[in-house]
């Protein structure tokens, strides 16, 4: 980025992984890093904000590189943006999610259902959003997910679920189209982002 490359988002699921932002304690784990790694479960401290969360098939993950200096809002109005890109992606899908106020990330009425957490140098983000998908969410167990002691984490096919007409799970392969459409319109500049991919 320092040398001109351009903004760019990732978007992918992972291996099982803990990562432990700045926030993180001892007290953010529950399981211990040798019983994880027991596991292949690797634990990771990285440089984004917040606490502890954890990464695995069936999450969807955004990395997101941009520069904010020219972007309205600052990182501020980043975080608030990479929110609406996940109300308006599960809004789409039948799924009502909102924010929950001084609590970052994305929520269906007390269940977080997707974390941010970013890191900022020179005015360049980096990390981003995780999106709970699949219905295996058994990792969370291992850690106090974001610092929050007591939250309940939960997932798109979850609360499909709980519809009255639930369906086969929902995979994040099915979803990275339309969420790249609804970033590419969240984050691009308004020159370039046409029309409204919301469905």
């Amino acid at each position: 980025m320092a040398a001109g490359a351009e903004e760019t988002v990732f978007l992918c699921e992972h291996p099982p992984v803990i990562t432990l932002g700045r926030q993180a304690q001892a007290a953010s784990m529950r399981t211990p890093a040798a019983a994880l790694a027991a596991r292949g479960v690797e634990v990771v401290p990285v440089s984004r904000g917040g606490d502890a969360t954890c990464h695995f098939p069936g999450q969807l993950v955004a990395y997101v590189i941009l520069r904010l200096a020219k972007r309205p809002g600052g990182l501020h109005g980043l975080v608030h943006a990479l929110e609406e890109t996940v109300i308006r992606l599960l809004q789409s899908r039948g799924v009502c999610a909102g924010r929950m106020a001084g609590r970052p990330g994305v929520w269906v009425e007390d269940r977080k259902i997707a974390s941010i957490g970013l890191a900022l140098r020179q005015w360049t983000t980096w990390h981003g959003l995780a999106l709970n998908v699949g219905p295996d969410l058994s990792l969370f167990e291992s850690i106090v997910p974001c610092g929050l002691a007591g939250v309940t984490m939960t997932s798109l096919c979850r609360e499909l679920d709980g519809t009255a007409q639930p369906g086969a799970p929902v995979t994040v392969a099915e979803l990275l189209d339309d969420y790249a459409r609804i970033l590419h319109h969240a984050l691009a500049p308004a020159a370039l982002a046409q029309g409204d991919p919301a469905c």
